[in-house]
């Protein structure tokens, strides 16, 4: 089985997330059966509880999902997409892989979905342990900002699925974009930067450049990119108790 080919699935690189779509979505985490993404959970040989760990928020083409699958083979990872054709091309690429590499990649799956709308009915309180906003649309109109994909509403969902001590990698292109997470981000009493010598251990770091493929056009255009990254810290009732 060849690998699909992207001219196939190209689709506007903008989609509004606050119109309606067209979305399946569980009514609580409980209700969603995994094991139709993940055909490994069948085996029970991931984490014990079979969750998703890690989550890639606005996924594209797959190319970090791809990346990090061998890199934590013992973590199921997943990709949110919100464009049709491009979540099919996610897919069909896993299935490939699959075929081709005997055993591989049957830790990554990819869901069509509204991250800004229905993360909690996917996922439980402080289930995640990483998740990547990896070149957002900026939404460069003032009007707009509010489809940004960080906000400080949005935020507080982030930090609600998010375990304690689990990280966000922003990196984007885009620097008053930039600005704009990380000023949302440090005013968030729930999170904070990490410092990049602490940054300069984490593996998955130089992964975030080039894995994707907008990362990729960034460095044919001699783009600048600029990187933050945030750790959910301990809930306040947590640290009076301890």
């Amino acid at each position: 089985m060849s690998l699909p080919q992207k001219k196939y699935y190209r689709q506007r690189a903008h989609s509004n997330p606050i119109a309606d779509h067209c979305f399946e979505y569980p009514a609580s985490p409980d209700d969603y059966d995994w094991s139709t993404l993940y055909p490994i959970i069948k085996t029970n040989t991931l984490n014990k509880n079979n969750f998703v760990e890690f989550l890639d928020v606005g996924c594209g083409y797959g190319g970090l999902l791809v990346t990090l699958s061998p890199m934590f083979k013992e973590s199921l990872i997943l990709g949110l997409e919100i464009r049709v054709k491009v979540s099919d091309y996610v897919n069909d690429r896993i299935q490939a892989l699959r075929k081709q590499n005997e055993n591989e990649y049957q830790n990554i799956a990819v869901l069509r979905t509204n991250a800004m709308k229905y993360l909690p009915n996917f996922f439980r309180k402080g289930q995640l342990k990483k998740m990547f906003f990896l070149y957002p649309d900026p939404h460069f109109k003032k009007a707009k900002h509010k489809w940004r994909i960080i906000n400080k509403w949005l935020l507080s969902e982030y930090a609600y699925v998010l375990a304690e001590q689990g990280i966000v990698y922003t990196i984007t292109d885009v620097k008053d974009l930039h600005e704009w997470m990380v000023s949302h981000f440090e005013e968030h009493p729930l999170f904070e930067r990490i410092s990049d010598d602490e940054l300069e251990s984490d593996i998955i770091v130089e992964k975030l450049f080039e894995s994707t493929e907008e990362g990729q056009k960034v460095t044919r255009n001699n783009g600048e990119k600029f990187l933050a990254v945030f750790r959910r810290v301990c809930d306040k009732i947590n640290q009076k108790v301890t």
